[in-house]
């Protein structure tokens, strides 16, 4: 049997990781197993415990990169339009847009793993720390905190009543709202 070398264990662990983020988003922390993450990634369950001590490990590694990652994308936004205000304006209509309630998987972090976080404290540190960069991308203190919990939270609702009239309202009402609150 063939050792791996250093660089494709490091290629390893960030596919697990990559994977078990967008698992846990699209499913839950709960509902998602060691062994769902390394069939995703087409890896044995064996192979996990090379990589990470405990799938504890493995909730605060995928937290946290996936803040990483989405904090990231938003810095790049700055840098693709006229300005950050521009920049907030495109983030207001992809994240609350269809495409974003029904992809979890894919979609932020600070709402993919909002219902897990409330109901287990064990990871609330990294999860908080995210919250707060993300909130200080939008707008400085209180109104960037106020900004990110609207989108956060009218992403939830959109998506608790998606396929009904009112997750379209919804989208559309915290558009209107998220917009003047950086005004």
């Amino acid at each position: 049997m063939s050792r791996v070398s250093q660089a494709e264990a490091r290629a390893n662990r960030q596919r697990v990781v990559e994977s078990a983020s967008r698992l846990f988003r699209e499913k839950g922390v709960r509902d998602v197993s060691v062994a769902d993450v390394m069939q995703s990634v087409g890896m044995t369950q064996g192979g996990f415990y090379k990589q990470f001590a405990s799938k504890t490990a493995l909730v605060d590694e995928a937290t946290a990169e996936a803040f990483s990652d989405m904090l990231r994308r938003l810095e790049a936004m700055d840098d693709t339009h006229d300005g950050h205000d521009a920049a907030w304006s495109s983030l207001i209509d992809s994240y609350l847009s269809p495409e974003t309630r029904d992809n979890p998987g894919s979609g932020c972090p600070a709402a993919g793993f909002a219902g897990d976080f409330a109901r287990d404290p064990e990871w609330r540190d990294t999860y908080a720390a995210g919250i707060r960069d993300m909130a200080g991308w939008i707008a400085p203190e209180d109104t960037g905190l106020a900004a990110l919990s609207t989108l956060v939270g009218a992403l939830l609702l959109a998506r608790a009543t998606a396929g009904s009239p009112l997750s379209e309202e919804i989208l559309r009402a915290a558009r209107k709202a998220a917009a003047r609150l950086t005004e």
